[in-house]
């Protein structure tokens, strides 16, 4: 779809591989600020003013890596119709779909009519928790010249290893299992997460509705890359600072929800006492 120098354009906040990786095919991804407001919504008129004569498509990840929400029915339906007035096509990375929590869920972009170029995203590194087996796949609803130019791609990178190929029927058919471990660990720390918070005012987090991460709010007292080192070197605690994943100004944190119980709960109450003894 680009030419060096094109522009794609995405949502903050968002996952950073995707500015290292656009730099690596000479594209310029354009970000544009994401709102929360009871929840986490498309600012479409951020998205509109965004747009450039250079711009060739829209990346939405849904659920979004690392807020967790989906992108909602009427903000797809705004998407797709800007798209379609501006000419630009949809790239979904849909690689969380299957890890919605309780009370939430997303239907997938696949699904109903397509006006615009759109292309789905996803793999085995989380549908079958196997990152290390390197099998993705696309679902185009494009022109038949834009699924030509995929297959030189396809080609031109060489296909995965045959006995990839022959293994996936089964990953796929057992995916449930590791996926309902993975679902178990998450809700129980989410559920830790919020029993420790429930106990002091200082440290808040966002609604998640799928995912594997948690956004706490924090005070902004210092800059966060200072905080998460602290956090690291005084406490023993991993997290990364809000600013690597586009989150403005200071005083976000975003932690993992895959340890196991127990090394989450210390970590959280970990970050609790640092900013009690602030």
């Amino acid at each position: 779809m680009c030419d060096p120098g094109d522009e794609v354009l995405i949502g903050q906040p968002g996952y950073p591989l995707f500015d290292f990786l656009a730099r690596l095919d000479d594209v310029r991804l354009i970000s544009y600020q994401l709102f929360h407001d009871h929840g986490w919504h498309l600012d479409l008129e951020a998205l509109r003013r965004s747009i450039t004569p250079r711009s060739r498509a829209v990346v939405i990840v849904h659920p979004n890596n690392p807020t967790g929400h989906f992108t909602r029915q009427a903000d797809r339906a705004a998407l797709q119709a800007l798209c379609r007035e501006r000419g630009l096509a949809l790239i979904i990375d849909e690689v969380f779909l299957d890890y919605a929590l309780p009370g939430h869920a997303g239907e997938s972009f696949a699904a109903g009519s397509h006006p615009v170029p759109v292309f789905v995203l996803s793999g085995l590194s989380k549908v079958a928790a196997l990152p290390q087996m390197k099998s993705a796949w696309i679902a185009a609803f494009a022109p038949a010249e834009a699924l030509q130019r995929l297959e030189v791609i396809s080609d031109t990178f060489l296909s995965m290893s045959a006995p990839i190929q022959s293994a996936l029927p089964a990953w796929l058919a057992g995916r449930a299992a590791p996926q309902q471990q993975i679902k178990q660990r998450l809700h129980a720390n989410l559920a830790a997460l919020d029993a420790i918070l429930n106990r002091q005012t200082l440290v808040t987090r966002l609604e998640v509705e799928a995912g594997w991460y948690a956004v706490l709010r924090v005070p902004g007292v210092q800059p966060e890359e200072q905080t998460t080192l602290d956090l690291l070197l005084n406490r023993g605690v991993v997290v990364h600072p809000g600013g690597f994943y586009g989150f403005p100004g200071h005083g976000w944190l975003i932690v993992s929800l895959l340890p196991t119980e127990p090394d989450f709960r210390k970590g959280i109450e970990g970050i609790v006492e640092y900013f009690n003894a602030i």
